[in-house]
């Protein structure tokens, strides 16, 4: 179990490495979490390849798939990694957070009991992922009838406001919502590290220009980031604005 796991990391970090030497700009890397049989492997893969099993199994340990998109003229790689809800591996999982740009938190809306598991995995989350991570709640299973549905939406948005969380629900088995839940997602990361180069840049301009009139030099406390590096592990959970995309 372990060592598949470490197999999966350095696979990844393989990945990163030829990405940052080919035509992508950003890699993104997303975390999807939530209880087991909510449908978070069927969710990555109808945004992935747009596909869907019925007799889908459940994930031993962590899996991640990639797409790449278009975000504002970039080429952006969102590495969405798959992890296991079962508790025997919440250990294991715990060490995939690190390093996480983005991540979605799933639940399903006809099994009250996975909803009320939210404010665990949130708590895990910002445990063990970086602080500024942004974060998406996601109800799967909207196309259930009436009568099966145990969550309401409302009652799902309402947390999700008090808890600083974009919130959706989709249907993994229709395809409904799952392209504009995981973009909403790609968005606000991509936003955010495009804030944040911005502020490093102009802070380098201060610095700079302060240097240079024989001022105090600025200092920068926090994540560094590198322009000149695609993969800036940098992000924070804030409400998205519109913005336009296109996916390959």
């Amino acid at each position: 179990m372990v060592s598949r796991g470490k197999q999966q990391e350095e696979e990844a970090a393989a990945g990163w490495e030829g990405e940052k030497e080919g035509e992508i700009d950003y890699v993104f890397k997303v975390v999807v979490v939530g209880d087991s049989a909510v449908g978070k492997t069927q969710l990555l893969g109808r945004f992935a390849k747009d596909e869907f099993f019925l007799d889908s199994k459940s994930t031993i340990g962590v899996e991640f798939q990639t797409r790449t998109l278009t975000l504002h003229r970039k080429q952006v790689k969102a590495q969405i990694w798959d992890t296991a809800g079962q508790e025997r591996y919440r250990a294991v999982t715990s060490a995939y957070y690190r390093g996480a740009l983005g991540a979605m938190v799933v639940y399903d809306v006809t099994r009250r009991a996975t909803f009320d598991h939210v404010t665990r995995w949130v708590e895990e989350l910002r445990a063990h992922a970086d602080g500024s991570t942004v974060v998406a709640l996601v109800g799967n299973k909207a196309d259930a009838a009436a009568h099966r549905r145990e969550v309401p939406a409302d009652e799902a948005a309402r947390f999700a406001e008090e808890q600083g969380l974009f919130f959706s629900e989709a249907s993994a088995l229709t395809g409904d919502n799952v392209e504009r839940a995981f973009l909403a997602l790609l968005e606000e990361v991509f936003a955010v590290v495009s804030r944040r180069a911005l502020e490093l840049d102009e802070a380098r301009r201060t610095r700079s220009s302060g240097v240079s009139d024989g001022g105090e030099v600025l200092s920068l406390r926090g994540t560094t980031v590198d322009l000149h590096d695609p993969i800036m592990e940098t992000s924070a959970m804030k409400k998205t604005a519109s913005s336009q995309c296109s996916c390959s």
